[in-house]
């Protein structure tokens, strides 16, 4: 596959960039469990295979994530040369403090599990959920941190990964990041993130998609899967799936590889965010981005309505 240039950075990546939140074990999530040697088995995989961009958090599976990944990291003697490594400074998950100590913590967790000293991208991850977000912002709090963390080499390039748009955008506004990531807010029924995406490529900010599947209905599909962004959709939730269900089948194209390339062949959008849980996943997200779509099923799901509000305003998050 080959290989972008992440706007004006350094950073050479496959434009597939393999989520791992599910890797951390959060059936409250998705609904299923991953024991550590199917995690185990992923991580290897996603080293032993084509793509060189990963994404994880410290919050995800409660650090479980950062600490698989990291156990296959020090069984390889190291990451792989070539490896871009997205990680996130999260808030204290008991009592939502998100200062500036609480951040630097969150790095020095991250470092650990994860078996490295340094990453090349560090984002500060869903502030909508800090008790004070006046933590997050003042002078000397956790944006600062995030900020200094940069200048002192602890990674190369900063962001900002969240959900809400409306605490997003004033962010994005004010402070000079180098990526975003929204996750849920765009895709092929939603398009909640793209005045956010607009907003982004005016300040020079490299735009990551991630969660273009909608948290599993676009990959799985309505019938195996009838939820939407983590929870129990309704039928009229799932209209447009059935919709697009009906058009993927007309012009014999999978719903996942829809999904993935309306995120990826939007100008806006430099590397989409897919999340895998089992090793043959990988492959299967490869033949989704490289399967041949014609320009008339494009044409055809423009018809399609696409909501544009929050998917996630009613969501009661689960940290598992």
């Amino acid at each position: 596959m080959e290989k972008v240039r992440l706007g004006a950075t350094d950073l050479l990546v496959t434009p597939i960039c393999i989520g791992t939140s599910a890797l951390g074990n959060m059936p409250d999530t998705y609904t299923y469990a991953v024991d550590e040697e199917r995690a185990w088995s992923t991580v290897r995989a996603i080293f032993d295979g084509p793509l060189n961009f990963l994404d994880v958090s410290r919050n995800y599976g409660m650090g479980q994530s950062e600490a698989r990944i990291g156990d296959v990291i020090r069984e390889r003697g190291g990451k792989p040369a070539d490896l871009v490594i997205s990680t996130k400074l999260d808030r204290d998950m008991d009592s939502g403090r998100f200062d500036a100590a609480q951040a630097r913590r969150s790095l020095e967790e991250s470092l650990s599990a994860l078996g490295v000293d340094r990453v090349e991208i560090l984002h500060l991850h869903d502030p909508e959920y800090a008790a004070d977000i006046d933590e997050v912002t003042r002078s000397g709090g956790a944006l600062d941190e995030l900020f200094k963390m940069r200048s002192e080499g602890l990674c190369d390039y900063v962001g900002l990964a969240a959900g809400d748009v409306t605490v997003m955008t004033p962010l994005v506004e004010t402070w000079d990041f180098d990526f975003l990531i929204s996750h849920n807010r765009f895709s092929i029924i939603n398009g909640n993130a793209e005045p956010l995406f607009d907003l982004a490529i005016e300040r020079g900010i490299v735009v990551l998609n991630a969660a273009p599947y909608m948290g599993g209905v676009l990959a799985k599909g309505s019938e195996a899967y009838p939820r939407m962004t983590y929870m129990p959709a309704s039928r009229k939730q799932l209209d447009p799936v059935r919709e697009l269900e009906q058009i993927c089948r007309e012009y014999q194209v999978p719903l996942g590889a829809a999904a993935l390339q309306y995120s990826q062949r939007d100008p806006r959008v430099s590397a989409t965010i897919c999340g895998c849980s089992r090793p043959e996943r990988i492959e299967q997200t490869i033949a989704w981005f490289e399967h041949p779509v014609p320009e008339g099923f494009w044409n055809a799901i423009a018809q399609i309505p696409r909501g544009f509000g929050d998917p996630e305003a009613n969501r009661e998050y689960k940290p598992g």
